[in-house]
C-alpha cells in the first residue's frame, strides 16, 4: 500500500493503516478481558441468574463482589466482552444494560463437561505469556532452541515437573481440549482401555493398536498427551 500519491498523503488510506496497527496492537485486551472473565467467573454467574436470565451491571457487581470505585470498569469489561462474542447485550424497560450467555460463553462455565476454562487460563497464565516477551531476541540468537528455554532457562516439561500449579494447569488444559476434540471424531485406543465405554451420534470408540493397523476414515488426527512426573 502506497499512502504518497505524488507529493500528497492519502489521509485515508493513512488513517485505515493506522486503525488497522492499533487494533493488533491492542488486540491483547480482548484475551485477557476473557481471562479475567473466566477468573471472575462471570459466565457462572449469569448463567445462575434467574435460570439464566439477562443480569443487569447492579446485580452482576454484589455478586462479583465488586468494589463501587470499580462500577464504571465493570461497565468497560463488559463492553470488551460484548464485542468479542462472549455476551450479548439487551436493554430492560428501565434502560439498563443486561447481560446474557451466548453459545460461545456456555463454553466458559465450570459446570460444562466440555469447559475452555482450563485452555484460557494455562494459555494465558504468566509463565504461558513470558516467552513472547523474548521471541525477537530469540529469533537472533542461536543460545535456545526455544523462546520458553529464553525465558525460563528450561524446558517447560521441567518446569512442569517443579511447579505442580503448571503442571495441573497444562495437564487440564490437554484435556478439556481433547474433550471437545473427542465428541466429533472416532476414538481409538488399545482394545482394554475403550472397552466397555459407550459412544454417541457423534463418537465412536475403536480398539485396536495403532503400531499394527490404522483404522479408515477420511482425516487422521494424532494427539498426544504427555504428562509431566
Amino acid at each position: 500500500m502506497d499512502l504518497m500519491k505524488g507529493d500528497e498523503i492519502d489521509l485515508d488510506e493513512l488513517l485505515q493503516s493506522q486503525a488497522y496497527i492499533w487494533n493488533y496492537t491492542f488486540r491483547f485486551m480482548s484475551s485477557m478481558s476473557l481471562k479475567c472473565a473466566v477468573e471472575l467467573q462471570i459466565p457462572d454467574i449469569i448463567h445462575n441468574h434467574g435460570g439464566g436470565q439477562p443480569i443487569t451491571i447492579s446485580d452482576l457487581a454484589p455478586a462479583l463482589r465488586i468494589h463501587c470505585s470499580k462500577l464504571h470498569y465493570l461497565h468497560r469489561l463488559m463492553r470488551i466482552l460484548v464485542h468479542s462474542g462472549f455476551f450479548s447485550e439487551s436493554e430492560t424497560d428501565d434502560r439498563q444494560k443486561a447481560y446474557a450467555l451466548t453459545p460461545v460463553s456456555r463454553l466458559l462455565r465450570k459446570d460444562n463437561p466440555m469447559s475452555s476454562r482450563p485452555f484460557i487460563l494455562a494459555m494465558l497464565d504468566p509463565v504461558f505469556m513470558k516467552p513472547w516477551e523474548y521471541l525477537s531476541g530469540w529469533h537472533q540468537n542461536d543460545d535456545h532452541p526455544s523462546a520458553f528455554i529464553a525465558a525460563h532457562w528450561e524446558t517447560l516439561w521441567d518446569y512442569a515437573g517443579r511447579e505442580p500449579r503448571l503442571n495441573h494447569f497444562f495437564n487440564d488444559a490437554m484435556a478439556s481440549d481433547g474433550l471437545v476434540a473427542a465428541r466429533a471424531v472416532l476414538v481409538f485406543d488399545l482394545p482394554h482401555v475403550v472397552n466397555g465405554l459407550q459412544g454417541s451420534e457423534n463418537l465412536k470408540y475403536l480398539g485396536g493398536n495403532m503400531l499394527e493397523q490404522v483404522p479408515h476414515g477420511d482425516v487422521i488426527m494424532l494427539k498426544e498427551l504427555v504428562v509431566p512426573k
